[in-house]
């Protein structure tokens, strides 16, 4: 089990969260970014997938 490789999903943040719903922003902050640009590797899970799909039209998404 050490052993297994862990998906991971990279996300950047390509448009503002300015403007949008509150849980939007709380959704975008939830996945740890804060600036335009800024792209974190997550752990794939159905969570963080869930926060993805929220958020979709302010973030690109690389399997």
């Amino acid at each position: 089990m050490a052993d297994e490789k862990k998906k991971t999903v990279k996300v950047t943040l390509v448009k503002s969260p300015i403007g949008c719903k509150k849980n939007h922003r709380d959704c975008v902050r939830g996945l740890g970014l804060k600036k335009i640009r800024q792209t974190r590797e997550l752990e794939d899970t159905p969570s963080v997938r869930g926060m993805i799909r929220a958020v979709s039209f302010l973030v690109r998404v690389e399997e």
